[in-house]
């Protein structure tokens, strides 16, 4: 262990202001195939690193199945992670000193796709949201519902609204109220998981401003997933560009969006749909997603890569490149010094 009167002061401010770190990630899941009952993994995580710093949004992109949501299923505790290790808040998240469920509870929050499915249509609107506050036995009766009242008000609902069930109220409106039923105890965290996709496309805009407006007035961090490209472009800071368990590239959004370096990365900027340029020729990618039951040896995106050769088909995978300032990629060509944008 570093002695800390040896660290600089720099160096100690910048962890300081660290409020996720994710380090060596594993999240895998057993699995049994034939008769005889043999014994093999889904590695839908298979070691990624992430840090995210308060009142920043980090979008997470990829690929149905790449291991997007057992991140955030792990970093919430609710799924078992196979190696690595999660702080957030400063607190562990994994581990034998792990902080107790209600108390991780309290520091991060999930907002899921579908809003209709996630609130119980047995329950009030009040009820579901004073729910937590019971739990976690914060204030009485009476502060409860003025904490409802404020956070209704927050997410542009009337107080009103407390005392009626979710099936009176429209998809948007039903996602408002979930966002403020993440946001009553007041986490520092909140993940969102394809927040807008089951929204119509004039009631998106609304609910990507209410989340950005949200983030510097509570100044909360946001980790979004999701496959819209120009969602994750609007609202994020940085963004992780993930394939098959891995991380292939990390960067600001504007290095991402302007210059990316993973073929990858490229081949779902170059889908993005472009009105201005209607003759461009999106960048192909052929074969199948390799299985994550059996990645392949090397670049797990080689067999898909146009650029590929032998090195990217051996050993363990190209480590990160650094490109340049908070921006990296995983690639051998990068490595070589070779320019394929």
């Amino acid at each position: 262990m570093s002695d800390p009167a040896m660290i600089p002061p720099e160096t100690a401010a910048l962890a300081s202001d660290v409020l996720l770190s994710v380090e060596g990630l594993k999240v895998h899941y057993p699995v049994w195939q034939g008769w005889r009952g043999k014994s093999m993994a889904v590695k839908a995580v298979d070691g990624v690193d992430l840090t995210l710093r308060p009142g920043e949004c980090l979008g997470l992109v990829g690929e149905s199945g790449c291991g997007k949501s057992s991140i955030a299923q792990a970093l919430l505790g609710l799924v078992p992670i196979t190696a690595g290790r999660i702080r957030l808040d400063g607190h562990e998240i994994t581990g034998p000193a792990k902080v107790p469920p209600l108390q991780l509870a309290r520091s991060a929050q999930m907002v899921f796709q579908d809003p209709m499915s996630s609130l119980n249509p047995r329950q009030t609107i009040g009820e579901i949201l004073s729910g937590p506050l019971r739990l976690h036995g914060m204030g009485s009766r009476s502060e409860r519902e003025s904490r409802v009242a404020e956070m209704l008000g927050m997410v542009g609902m009337a107080p009103a609204v407390a005392s009626r069930y979710p099936h009176e109220f429209s998809g948007g409106q039903r996602q408002r109220l979930c966002i403020a039923r993440a946001l009553i105890l007041r986490p520092k965290l909140v993940i969102c998981d394809e927040p807008v996709s089951a929204l119509d496309v004039s009631i998106r805009a609304q609910i990507i401003n209410l989340l950005l407006e949200l983030k510097v007035r509570l100044g909360i961090a946001l980790l979004l997933i999701s496959h819209d490209l120009g969602v994750v472009e609007h609202m994020s800071d940085r963004i992780a560009v993930m394939y098959l368990g891995r991380i292939v590239e990390t960067g600001g959004w504007r290095q991402i969006f302007t210059a990316p370096s993973h073929p990858y990365t490229q081949a779902l900027i170059s889908a993005i749909p472009d009105p201005m340029h209607r003759d461009r020729v999106p960048a192909r990618l052929g074969g199948e997603i390799p299985s994550a039951l059996a990645p392949p040896p090397g670049c797990a995106f080689n067999p898909r890569c146009p650029l590929a050769f032998d090195r990217c088909r051996a050993g363990e995978g190209p480590a990160f490149t650094h490109i340049g300032p908070d921006h990296q990629a995983r690639c051998h060509l990068l490595q070589a010094g070779t320019s394929h944008v």
